[in-house]
């Protein structure tokens, strides 16, 4: 199985980008008030933890060794306030990151939701949908996880080691020296590893989306595979991906248990180099037992920053990688938009014209060529022909979906380019070959179409296509749930549905694609009933491969290659005898047969 664009991306490597990281830094700009409350909160409880360890250091230099009862009360009084301070501020920075993390969340989810209202059907054509939910999802939390507890950590350990070495030169500066010396290794180390771990992470997560993947195809096209004899070469495969992700674990695994063995042992060595050093200091009245405590604890507690902020390091990249995705999506600019002093005209009825219209997806071979076209008001049109000659495109392009690479397209004598998208849009109902419904009830799949409906209107509706008498058989009517995409109903009773939404939405210009071509012959009459309906008085487009669907309409047009191979009603093309009539003959040829051998079984 090969990587897909969506792999390929998801895991590369990002390196250090100034401009993006000022972009996600940018976000916070709303809430400085609260990002500023949480890293002052954070740095105070940061130098608390250092000052509570030279604390420790008095007690044991100037009442534990002297026996001074009195200091000892003195200094556990400071302690003590000291840690109700600390708790406020513990208190403080985890209300108010939580906070901020969620507004950032909830601001970039719902400007990543609106940008892709915007975009035109072409971007989604040529972008993955697990592309993009997973820019709305995964890499938004990567975002905003690094504006909030990552400034939280990074603000910590640098405020901790910072504040640390601080009283560490307060009590013996030449000390401080030596420990100095050994932080620059300390960080290295700790980036070094935390870069190779991350590294075989990111194989065992790509290869775990490959075997995810992997098992997902074999489990259903299990028939496939046990028709075609594929087990013993698909269980190589297989076994492959799965050895490929023991060995990166492993790796991943064993530079883990290594890291911070690597970290101690320099710490020991630093350990050593103060105890060694703070013997001289002793002899010579230059350090107290309270100090050696004191400088020991510094160094061992510098281990967790010093891990934190390599640990920010390697989520930095991650989170930088997350938002240039973001932001290429949030930069991307629709292929269609409003032309300047677009107008919606209040109505888009009237004569339609395509005008030497030619078009071609993303540079490639043309789909229509000098394609010429006139449909009267009110007028009903059927687009036949083989697949890829041109029937979709033609429907897309007068939906404003795309618009020609050449020629123009009149609405109503006015090219409709100078029309805004939402008066075009706004005013065509289509009808799929798949219908798409949204999780909810029925009645709120019908209502979509116009969602200030009642729920008469809404009834009423569904009465027109058919629908009712179904819908009122269902344990709970209207209000049954439909699941997600449709999935409790059948493919004629999402149909059904479908036309009723359309319905409802009172559209201008109807236009059906294939909508009979996956439900049986009762759910099809139906159906026709609720096209005839909805198209009565409106200028409508039907494509269908099923010939009997069309016959009442008032011209047929066979599209073939990107032209009008011919026009005419049925009538006048069976009695052509043409392109249309060997497709209408051979169809009903096929349809005797099967109703023949249905018989004879």
């Amino acid at each position: 199985m090969s990587d897909s664009y969506f792999d390929e991306e998801e895991f590369a490597t990002s390196q250090f980008d100034a401009r993006t990281l000022r972009r996600i830094l940018a976000l916070t700009r709303p809430h400085w008030k609260m990002v500023a409350g949480f890293l002052l909160s954070i740095a105070v409880v940061a130098t608390l933890d250092s000052f509570f360890t030279y604390l420790s250091k008095r007690m044991i230099d100037e009442a534990i060794v002297p026996a001074n009862p009195s200091a000892l009360t003195g200094i556990l009084s400071i302690y003590g306030g000291l840690m109700l301070v600390q708790a406020l501020g513990v208190f403080g920075f985890i209300y108010l990151v939580a906070t901020v993390g969620e507004r950032i969340r909830y601001e970039l989810r719902q400007k990543l939701f609106n940008h892709l209202q915007q975009l035109s059907l072409a971007y989604y054509s040529r972008t993955p949908v697990g592309w993009i939910m997973s820019r709305v999802t995964s890499d938004t939390e990567r975002v905003a996880e690094l504006v909030t507890w990552g400034l939280i950590d990074t603000t910590w350990a640098i405020m901790s080691i910072g504040s640390s070495m601080v009283f560490m030169l307060v009590i013996n500066w030449r000390l401080a020296l030596v420990v100095l010396a050994a932080l620059p290794i300390l960080v290295y180390v700790a980036i070094e590893f935390r870069k190779r771990i991350i590294d075989q992470f990111r194989k065992v997560r790509k290869l775990n989306s490959k075997i995810t993947g992997s098992l997902n195809e074999n489990i259903s096209g299990v028939r496939v595979v046990k028709a075609l004899g594929r087990e013993d070469a698909n269980l190589e495969e297989f076994s492959h991906l799965t050895g490929n992700m023991y060995k990166a674990g492993f790796r991943a695994a064993w530079l883990s248990a290594l890291f911070l063995p690597t970290v101690q042992l320099i710490t020991a060595a630093a350990l050593g180099a103060i105890i060694l050093f703070s013997g001289t200091q002793i002899r010579v009245g230059g350090l107290s037992i309270g100090g050696i405590q004191a400088f020991v604890s510094y160094l061992t507690f510098m281990m967790w920053p010093i891990q934190d902020l390599a640990r920010v390091f390697a989520e930095m990249q991650h989170a930088i990688a997350s938002a240039e995705r973001i932001f290429s999506l949030i930069d991307s600019t629709p292929d269609i938009k409003d032309q300047p002093g677009a107008f919606d005209p209040g109505t888009i009825q009237g004569d339609i014209v395509f005008d030497h219209v030619s078009f071609s997806y993303e540079g490639d071979d043309p789909v229509l060529e000098n394609f010429d076209l006139t449909i009267r008001r009110g007028e009903t049109i059927a687009l036949v022909g083989p697949t890829g000659g041109g029937k979709t495109t033609t429907i897309n392009l007068l939906c404003r979906f795309y618009e020609p690479t050449a020629g123009r397209i009149l609405i109503g004598g006015h090219d409709y380019r100078e029309y805004s998208l939402q008066a075009i849009q706004s005013r065509i109902g289509v009808v799929l070959q798949t219908p798409h419904l949204f999780s909810g009830t029925i009645r709120e799949n019908i209502r979509y179409g116009r969602l200030n409906a009642t729920s008469e209107e809404v009834e009423e509706a569904a009465r027109l296509v058919g629908a009712h008498e179904f819908i009122t058989h269902l344990d709970k009517g209207y209000d049954t749930q439909v699941g997600e995409g449709g999935i409790m109903l059948s493919v004629g009773q999402k149909q059904l549905i479908s036309l009723a939404r359309a319905v409802l939405a009172n559209p201008e210009i109807f236009i059906m694609d294939e909508a009979t071509s996956s439900v049986d012959t009762l759910t099809e009459a139906l159906i026709q009933q609720g096209m005839e309906k909805i198209m009565r008085g409106r200028t409508s487009f039907v494509i269908a491969h099923r010939l009997s669907t069309i016959k009442r309409a008032d011209r047929i047009l066979v599209i073939e290659g990107g032209q009008i191979a011919e026009v005419g009603t049925h009538a006048e093309l069976l009695r052509l005898r043409g392109k249309y009539y060997h497709l209408y003959t051979r169809q009903f040829r096929n349809q005797m047969e099967l109703a023949y051998n249905a018989g004879a079984s």
